[in-house]
């Protein structure tokens, strides 16, 4: 099944990026290439791009008046269907635009994004978080908004979701949507902890990193399952859990969830928290980076700070650099190893580097290891098969009466044998 919107003929895009303050040419273009990979995810093709240097935020156009102005000309020269902003516009400043935009749809990054969610939610959870996410960031543009929707076909940032958002709609009934799609979360949310306390014995591992960073098929690489695997931004939503057994003693399981990008919309950040727990629930972080990225620096950037938003930057972290096979440049090899001294190098798509991954994860999993002693009678067969699984059985000695076992293994484990079997001994 294909998750990319099918069309005979692609958007026309026209991408702007604003040089402003601490934004220096060189990083406003970096952010213009990512856009434009966002835009061609969302099925459209980029035409053109143009930058623009102002001292201050105009609160009409953004940009100055007279450029805004030339770009809307531009636009019309070159057929464009689209003009995206890789900043957030005021419900103003787009209303302004469309003023004089006639035909052209005006997007800022935020509005991209969330079209992308919108094309890429699966899931009854995904598709709720999103179409909550999205009339969120509806609701403070509605006024006066509606007029320049009714000349718009479809297509990017129009296309309608599950519940999809008429025309038509007011405040009030946007609202009442939004009170029942955050119960809807709730109670999916509450699915959720059930599913999470039967596995609360597990060591549980979450892949977490840059969107298209390799995170999905290096589950599937180190799980050996099925999992959908896109050369795309977003090209998964939903959190997939898979099991991976290293040995007899070592089993985990393995989550990944949706990839971070700069400038996430903070609506979508608070309307996938029940996805995100997840990663706040796991025992481990690997963090997945690519290595080959020039902006590798910039993506631990704002993951670090995506993680402390959600409060996961508590929990111990691996960072693993992807794609090393792709990286020409030894020195960047080398600039990294200095920068992440204790970080591995591996190729998820060729398996490079798995062997220190692997042994790294076991010895994180043996820092939380403990130890126990237990007994268990004969008649409770089901019991001693039991304890003897996702452990390490450093002892077992049979009697008359039962078996007694000393075995080693994770906290949780170990905490969750005790209680089924309900009989320890020092």
């Amino acid at each position: 099944m294909t998750l990319m919107r099918k069309s005979d003929k692609k958007e026309r895009a026209l991408l702007v990026g604003v040089i402003y303050r601490n934004n220096t040419k060189d990083i406003v273009f970096e952010h213009l290439e990512e856009l434009s990979l966002l835009a061609d995810t969302a099925g459209a093709e980029t035409i053109e791009t143009i930058t623009q240097k102002i001292q201050r935020i105009n609160p009409a156009f953004y940009i100055g008046k007279g450029k805004a102005e030339q770009i809307v000309r531009q636009a019309k020269e070159l057929k464009i269907d689209v003009i995206i902003f890789d900043d957030d516009l005021s419900p103003t400043q787009i209303k302004n635009y469309q003023k004089i935009c006639e035909e052209i749809k005006v997007l800022d990054r935020s509005a991209l994004i969330l079209d992308i969610f919108r094309n890429h939610a699966v899931t009854k959870e995904s598709q709720t978080q999103v179409e909550l996410a999205h009339l969120q960031y509806l609701l403070p543009r509605l006024t006066r908004l509606w007029t320049h929707l009714e000349r718009q076909m479809g297509g990017i940032g129009t296309r309608a979701g599950a519940g999809e958002t008429q025309i038509e709609v007011d405040r009030r009934l946007i609202r009442t949507r939004i009170a029942k799609l955050k119960k809807e979360l709730t109670k999916i949310e509450k699915e959720r902890e059930v599913q999470a306390k039967r596995r609360k014995s597990e060591f549980k591992v979450a892949l977490v990193g840059y969107t298209n960073a390799g995170k999905s098929t290096l589950l599937k690489a180190l799980s050996g399952s099925d999992v959908y695997i896109a050369d795309q931004l977003f090209a998964t939503l939903d959190t997939t859990i898979r099991s991976v057994e290293i040995d007899s003693s070592h089993s985990f399981l393995m989550s990944d969830t949706i990839g971070f990008i700069r400038k996430l919309p903070h609506h979508l950040v608070a309307s996938f928290q029940s996805t995100l727990r997840e990663t706040i629930k796991a025992d481990l972080l690997i963090l997945v980076l690519d290595g080959s990225s020039p902006s590798v620096f910039e993506h631990y950037q704002v993951i670090n700070k995506l993680l402390k938003d959600i409060d996961a930057d508590r929990i111990p972290v691996l960072i693993a650099f992807n794609k090393v096979d792709k990286i020409d440049n030894e020195y960047q090899i080398e600039l990294l190893r200095n920068k992440f001294q204790h970080s591995l190098f591996i190729s998820a798509q060729n398996c490079l580097g798995f062997e220190g991954l692997i042994n790294k994860i076991k010895e994180i999993m043996e820092e939380c290891f403990t130890t126990a002693n237990l007994f268990i009678p004969y008649n409770e067969g089901k019991k001693i098969s039991a304890v003897q699984n996702g452990v390490e059985v450093l002892n077992k000695t049979p009697d008359e009466k039962g078996v007694y076992f000393t075995i080693k293994g994770s906290r949780n484990r170990i905490e969750h044998l005790q209680k089924m079997v309900d009989t320890s001994i020092d």
